[in-house]
């Protein structure tokens, strides 16, 4: 948070060199932007939240074509739909958590349930969207058993895609986990090997396999679009059918006092229109399984479990 008047900042910066001077107020600067843009969706959110006929979502794509199909479809229903754009997880989250934004759409399971349990949140899902893949590429080798000895495999860094990528890994037959491994593992999990792990950003993980720094990489689907990854560099693709993806799913995230709002059952309808997910799969070049069949209800199980596991776990 920044400060709330500028004495304390100004007497801060005495004595400082030119250079502190302007890393600080460059800092101050991205993190008042990122203000800016919660400060933006402010007015006359407390009566959206209650306006039946207005939704404000937050989205990390909403420039995308599906959602002016979505809109149109809402519009039909009597709903004006508003898409505010915000590149940060947590801020997303957090408009959410503070009322400036009614619902966002960006995340799976696994990355809600670690914020709630972090930030003391009190987000929930309201419904499912897709689940997305995280596959193995190589631009040097075309069958994952043709990985050499002790090979590096680029994996994203941050806990949730780590996790999946030591569990794909796995099933890869590259290497096992304790107990089988889950969504929370980590490196220390891993019993035994047959390839060299290097954790890099998830931003990196093209980069270190075009770099040549690895012989493969664990990628994620908006990684690998951007990067130019196209599927014929895949060499091990989990099944989109397995259950245990379930921490994975894509979901709809509101406060959990508003729940139960009427609105979010339209709103999850409207996206699974067949107009809706033409659009959403062309844009995922059909890299993707829509996950009509979990509930609310499911998925609020499928998230306490999952809290329930990170408390557990410290």
């Amino acid at each position: 948070m920044l400060a709330s008047g500028g004495g304390a900042i100004d007497g801060s910066i005495l004595g400082m060199t030119t250079h502190r001077v302007n890393r600080l107020l460059s800092a101050l600067a991205v993190a008042a932007v990122g203000m800016m843009a919660l400060a933006g969706c402010a007015p006359g959110s407390a009566s959206a939240s209650s306006d039946a006929k207005h939704i404000v979502i937050g989205a990390d794509d909403g420039n995308e074509q599906y959602w002016t199909i979505l809109k149109g479809k809402l519009k039909a229903e009597g709903i004006d739909l508003e898409v505010r754009t915000l590149n940060d997880g947590v801020q997303l989250n957090q408009g959410v958590q503070d009322g400036a934004l009614d619902v966002n759409l960006f995340q799976h399971l696994i990355f809600l349930s670690q914020f709630n349990v972090k930030n003391g949140g009190s987000l929930v899902p309201v419904g499912a969207t897709a689940v997305y893949p995280l596959a193995l590429y190589s631009e040097k080798y075309h069958d994952v058993r043709d990985l050499p000895a002790g090979a590096t495999v680029a994996v994203p860094n941050n806990p949730t895609n780590l996790a999946r990528a030591l569990l794909n890994l796995q099933k890869a037959g590259l290497l096992t986990l304790k107990g089988g491994g889950d969504a929370l593992a980590t490196p220390d999990d891993v019993q035994t090997s047959s390839i060299t792990l290097k954790p890099v950003d998830a931003n990196q993980t093209v980069t270190a396999l075009k770099d040549g720094s690895a012989q493969a990489a664990v990628v994620n689907n908006t990684q690998a679009q951007k990067g130019g990854l196209g599927d014929d560099l895949i060499v091990f693709k989990e099944n989109l059918d397995d259950p245990k993806l379930a921490p994975y799913i894509n979901v709809f995230v509101t406060r959990a006092d508003k729940k139960d709002d009427p609105r979010w059952a339209k709103l999850v309808a409207a996206y699974h229109s067949p107009e809706v997910e033409a659009a959403v799969t062309a844009l995922n070049q059909k890299n993707l399984k829509f996950q009509t069949s979990w509930t609310a209800a499911k998925l609020g199980e499928e998230l306490t479990s999952l809290q329930t596991a990170l408390k557990a776990k410290g």
